[in-house]
């Protein structure tokens, strides 16, 4: 067991202390002391995980959730605890790409329970920050929810201007003067667009739970396990929150336009080829008509012995050709 517990701890008046190694001892030695216990865990085992199951009396459709992952974020309230489940956003430079992990927390009177599953969260900085915060962590399990959720959602802003920076650099290829002319540039918006609705996901479905771990609206009775007077941090975060998901709307709208526009470009361009095309391919059919005709060998033709008849003939086609060519650049099309 102890090789998927990454901490444990009892904290009493916001300090911290070791637990005992038996997890029924620390629970109880935490109540005992109006203290509280913070397990942390990475992706356990359903075997690994029926301790903590068993003393902290979880439910066992959270327990399921926690282990199976892949999970919307959203909050749960059953008999004896809260859970809560936030997916963490991670930005890598080196591939512009978006990638999500998943914390599951299970919040009681005198426990929380992080489960972690994939990359991306927080967790190490968070208990950190807390330590050297007293007075915030002696606020209890709620201090642990808010920290977890006001440094996922902190880093969902960093996560939104980096991709702001991306859509920049899309925008000044589509709109540079080749008109974005690689043939990769539709694939690399697409592949933008789905790193958008990567993060969407994780942020989108979290408004709900944490305005109602703010008291905000229709929410407004009240969560078990959690303080009200926390209201007006977690109405904080979910503040910030909505800046989050103003900026992935407009990320999505903005990157459908430039789909838009890249295809639209593309399409002019294709029509451009196309009569330039049609235009040489006219006035090589001049010359092909007249040669075509004067070749041909008869005997009575009014121009087979004329001496001049060559050189008028070449001097036709080239009169021919002058006109055509000022034509079809007059009109644009070479």
């Amino acid at each position: 067991m102890r090789s998927v517990i990454v901490d444990c701890a009892i904290y009493r008046d916001g300090r911290r202390t070791d637990g005992p190694e038996d997890l029924s001892d620390a629970l109880g030695e935490a109540r005992t002391a109006g203290a509280f216990v913070w397990i942390g865990l990475h992706e356990p085992t359903e075997e690994e995980f029926d301790l903590v199951t068993e003393e902290f009396g979880l439910h066992p459709l959270a327990v399921e959730d926690a282990l199976k992952a892949h999970q919307r974020p959203k909050l749960e309230v059953y008999e004896d605890s809260l859970f809560a489940v936030l997916k963490p956003v991670v930005y890598e430079p080196e591939s512009d790409a978006v990638s999500t992990g998943e914390l599951m927390i299970f919040l009681g009177d005198a426990f929380v329970v992080v489960v972690r599953h994939g990359g991306g969260a927080p967790l190490k900085a968070v208990r950190q920050r807390l330590e050297h915060e007293p007075e915030l962590l002696g606020k209890g399990p709620t201090a642990v929810l808010y920290a977890i959720a006001d440094a996922a959602v902190d880093h969902y802003l960093e996560v939104a201007v980096e991709l702001q920076n991306d859509l920049e650099e899309l925008e000044a290829e589509v709109f540079s003067p080749d008109g974005g002319g690689s043939r990769h540039t539709a694939s690399r918006i697409y592949t933008f667009k789905r790193q958008v609705l990567e993060f969407r996901r994780a942020t989108g479905p979290l408004a709900p739970p944490l305005a109602r771990l703010a008291g905000a609206g229709a929410f407004g009775a009240g969560v078990p396990f959690v303080d009200d007077r926390a209201r007006p941090f977690f109405r904080d975060v979910s503040d910030h929150l909505t800046r989050v998901n103003e900026s992935v709307e407009a990320l999505d709208r903005l990157v459908s336009d430039i789909l838009s526009a890249h295809l639209a470009q593309t399409g002019v361009r294709q029509n451009d080829d196309m009569r330039k095309i049609s235009a040489w391919a006219a006035m090589a059919a001049v010359p092909t008509m007249l040669a075509g005709v004067y070749g041909m060998n008869f005997d009575h033709m009014p121009e087979l012995h004329w001496e001049w008849g060559y050189p008028a003939v070449i001097v036709v086609m080239a009169a021919l050709e002058v006109l055509l060519f000022r034509l079809f650049k007059r009109r644009g099309w070479l």
